[in-house]
């Protein structure tokens, strides 16, 4: 059973009208192919992230990124005190273990998954296809800063530059900025749209981020942000065609360097700018769905107990009874903060 440090990333799912759409889609655009049994998307056998049914209209079509905890009720506990709020209480899923829904004080929505018998978390990372990196979008930045190093003891890295403020996460016990970074904290300015809520974009890593876009237009979704280029890599935001944001990343040729090389990189060419991944404009279509639809949540949170029949419908039925003012949206792999700014000079793809 795969081991993930506390407060990392260990699953992503988006909520999804038509499934079988959502298949089809992502199966073409990643190259997935989807268990049988549980519905998961994979790579080469690798479990690579859940497509999950949206029960309900109300609901938001988006990506959630799962949080690792040994305790979901301990941590929900130690949310709830730091100023966060509990979109889903805990819930037991099987020998899956235990999800739940939260969201910090910016009001960026993300989930929580306590492993179980089966060891049900992502088992590609960084390869074409599979997530690599998350980014919190905010207003409320030392409100949020504060609440993740309370939480879960966040080793941070900050990187600024002009007006673009970004700090960089690693895991408790890691060198900040080191190769062990797994996401990043990103504000929102007032170059953004006013309606334009706190939000979590998920990344995927893609071998060619211009392909990627062009396969998404001819599949029905759309670009919401240009691809461009980073020290880190070429990034887009992308949207699907039933409506959820993600952003994907190409890395550059020498990316196999490894992420420490190019976080020293990511230091000499902060001063271009390139650095939280560009896709706050994506996503904050999805972070209004979800902030509209989220005060269900806590009504339908008593009806989860009659639905367990596999992981990926448990995780389903979390994620759709969730959405209390939240908001949620795709990631990315370790970067400064230089998307915002590129999100920012579109507007009018921010709707």
């Amino acid at each position: 059973m795969a081991v993930f440090a506390e407060g990392t990333p260990c699953w992503v799912d988006v909520q999804l009208p038509d499934i079988e759409a959502g298949k089809r889609f992502y199966g073409e655009l990643f190259g997935w192919t989807f268990d049988p049994a549980t519905g998961e998307a994979r790579i080469d056998g690798k479990r690579a992230a859940g497509l999950v049914p949206k029960r309900d209209g109300r609901m938001p079509t988006t990506w959630t990124v799962y949080l690792a905890t040994a305790d979901a009720g301990v941590l929900a506990g130690r949310i709830k005190a730091a100023g966060g709020q509990m979109v889903m209480e805990p819930y037991p899923v099987g020998p899956y273990g235990v999800v739940a829904l939260a969201a910090d004080p910016g009001g960026a929505v993300f989930g929580l998954r306590q492993g179980g018998e089966r060891d049900d978390g992502i088992q590609t990372h960084m390869e074409p296809g599979s997530f690599c990196w998350m980014e919190v979008y905010t207003r409320e930045k030392d409100a949020v800063d504060t609440f993740y190093a309370a939480v879960f003891g966040y080793v941070a890295q900050d990187l600024a530059e002009g007006d673009l403020d970004y700090r960089i996460w690693s895991p408790p016990g890691s060198r900040p900025g080191d190769d062990s970074s797994f996401g990043g904290r990103a504000v929102i300015t007032d170059a953004f749209p006013a309606e334009m809520p706190g939000h979590v974009l998920v990344y995927f890593a893609v071998a060619d981020t211009d392909a990627a876009c062009a396969a998404t237009v001819e599949m029905g979704g759309r670009i919401t942000n240009e691809p461009f280029d980073t020290p880190h890599g070429r990034i887009a935001v992308l949207t699907d065609n039933q409506g959820a944001r993600f952003a994907v990343l190409a890395e550059p040729a020498d990316g196999k360097r490894g992420r420490a090389a190019r976080k020293a990189d990511a230091e000499e060419g902060a001063e271009e700018g390139d650095g939280a991944k560009g896709a706050t404009g994506a996503s904050a279509d999805a972070g209004t769905d979800a902030g509209t639809d989220g005060s269900k949540a806590g009504t339908d949170g008593g009806e989860e107990d009659d639905r367990t029949e596999t992981a990926a419908e448990s995780v389903t039925e979390s994620a759709a009874e969730q959405a209390p003012g939240t908001t949620r949206e795709a990631p990315a792999p370790a970067e400064p903060a230089k998307t915002a700014e590129k999100s920012a000079e579109k507007p009018d793809d921010m709707t």
